[in-house]
């Protein structure tokens, strides 16, 4: 679910072999993974049930500590739960996914919040490491990230009021934003990420 070929095509824009799969034996083999997503929470953890991957990618992320990616709705997912379904989510974060909720009146923002906006980094020695001062992200989505414990806050940005745009718990990472459609600093991120070793504890 999402624009995986445009995902593919800026990894191999930085020379990353990468594939497309949902297949078990790729997933098992992958030195990296990323969970990319647009739609429906309920939807996407459907998806990732009937396909047989739950325990694969539980192996991999959790056991083996294979460094993960999850990009909007992939983000999303890495929580336990979401207002937008039933489903649990994976429980790799701790926290849960919440709409956008305006308590003032007469407000003119739009959901979905939709568009380029800037990202305030928190560990700025991560895939934010060495960004330019005007860099800035796409963003389409109407729900977001609470979590549960501060550490695992990587990023904010503001769309009525600050939240949470991306996490990190060791191996895990995830942005709410859209890499793929971020131009020169998707593509910076990407490789931040491909270059990153995470296999080990806290932010690096």
């Amino acid at each position: 679910m999402g624009n995986l070929g445009s995902i593919l095509n800026m990894l191999r824009k930085i020379g990353v072999p990468s594939i497309i799969s949902s297949k078990i034996q790729d997933i098992e083999k992958a030195d990296k993974l990323i969970l990319p997503g647009v739609g429906a929470f309920n939807n996407g953890m459907a998806n990732i049930n009937e396909m047989g991957l739950l325990t694969v990618l539980n192996e991999k992320v959790l056991n083996d500590k294979t460094p993960v990616l999850g990009i909007c709705l992939g983000m999303q997912l890495l929580t336990s739960r979401s207002e937008e379904g039933e489903l649990p989510g994976l429980g790799w974060i701790a926290g849960e996914t919440v709409r956008f909720h305006f308590n003032q009146e007469g407000t003119n923002l739009k959901i979905p919040h939709m568009g380029w906006n800037t990202v305030k980094p928190i560990h700025k020695n991560s895939i934010f490491r060495n960004l330019s001062e005007d860099h800035r992200f796409y963003f389409v989505h109407s729900y977001h990230v609470v979590c549960e414990q501060e550490e695992d806050i990587l990023a904010r940005s503001n769309h009525g009021y600050d939240f949470v745009c991306s996490v990190q718990k060791e191996n895990i990472l995830g942005i709410q934003f859209h890499p793929e459609k971020s131009h020169r600093f998707g593509l910076q991120l990407l490789k931040h990420f491909v270059e990153l070793d995470l296999k080990c504890s806290g932010h690096v």
